[in-house]
């Protein structure tokens, strides 16, 4: 694999995507040290630090139901609007690395009910008209894009998986986060066999409803990823999803506020308020 050289960065630039892969690349001496880096590309993809704010962490895990108020000064779609844009807890790049796991209880687990059946491009789907089957499409959408391993089957899922206006195969930031991994690992956009992902749903939150149709949803993943040898590292996901006759889709708009991308099961995940996921 070769290595590719970096401009030298300035000590007070922006940890831009284009500028964090280049110095990773060029720092890897062994394969482990690239892959490990491409965790870390991966969060930066799929939370570029343009345009999508966090703010200081907190311990309140409560859910929102952002409804519109009593005097009609705010309609649902403002609603929905203030809701995908509140800030979320802020984390170091740290964070996402392999911890410690808690000795603290978390709580009650969010339960995923499961899927009735496989839908368009491989994605399973069948989830129940709730919050909670939200976030299990939401986990479904992603695992089924990142495990795909190429450019054409993430832009085969968010193809199939967005309404009109919502992220497209050339904006979302699974397919960016899949460019990335190929890019840095020297791949071509059909990717390798030798390159493994697994990712895998670990903890969520529902960061709020409006109205029945409408959810935020955030999944905290574990991203392993193998070329010779594994790393691993947390990769969260937030996503506005709408209810759309009878399926959970990814909705218009921005992508909401950036996550905090934890490693799962830690203190700081529980603090930041997320709770473990289980598979009903």
């Amino acid at each position: 694999m070769r290595r590719r050289r970096a401009n030298r960065i300035p000590a007070d630039a922006r940890w831009s995507l284009p500028r964090l892969v280049a110095l990773l690349v060029a720092a890897a001496g062994t394969v482990l040290l690239l892959i490990a880096g491409l965790v870390i590309a991966v969060t930066h993809a799929l939370h570029p630090s343009e345009g999508r704010a966090a703010s200081r962490p907190t311990t309140d895990p409560a859910v929102t139901t952002a409804a519109p108020d009593p005097v009609g000064t705010t309609s649902a779609r403002e609603a929905e609007e203030l809701l995908a844009a509140r800030p979320m807890p802020a984390v170091p790049l740290s964070a996402s690395r392999p911890g410690h796991v808690s000795e603290r209880d978390p709580g009650p687990p969010i339960v995923l009910p499961p899927a009735t059946e496989v839908g368009p491009a491989g994605v399973p789907t069948g989830f129940p008209h709730t919050p909670e089957g939200a976030m299990a499409q939401l986990a479904a959408i992603d695992q089924t894009a990142m495990q795909s391993g190429s450019m054409n089957g993430a832009r085969a899922v968010i193809s199939a998986w967005a309404v009109p206006g919502g992220p497209s195969t050339t904006s979302w930031s699974g397919v960016q986060a899949m460019r990335t991994v190929l890019s840095a690992a020297g791949l071509s956009g059909g990717g390798s066999p030798e390159l493994a992902i697994v990712f895998t749903p670990l903890m969520g939150q529902i960061k709020g409803v409006v109205g029945p149709d409408f959810v935020v949803p955030c999944v905290d993943f574990e991203l392993d990823l193998t070329l010779n040898q594994t790393a691993r590292g947390g990769i969260a996901d937030c996503q506005r999803m709408v209810w759309r006759t009878d399926r959970w889709l990814i909705g218009a708009g921005a992508e909401p506020a950036v996550p905090p991308s934890v490693w799962p099961g830690t203190d700081l995940a529980i603090e930041v308020g997320y709770r473990d996921l289980r598979h009903g």
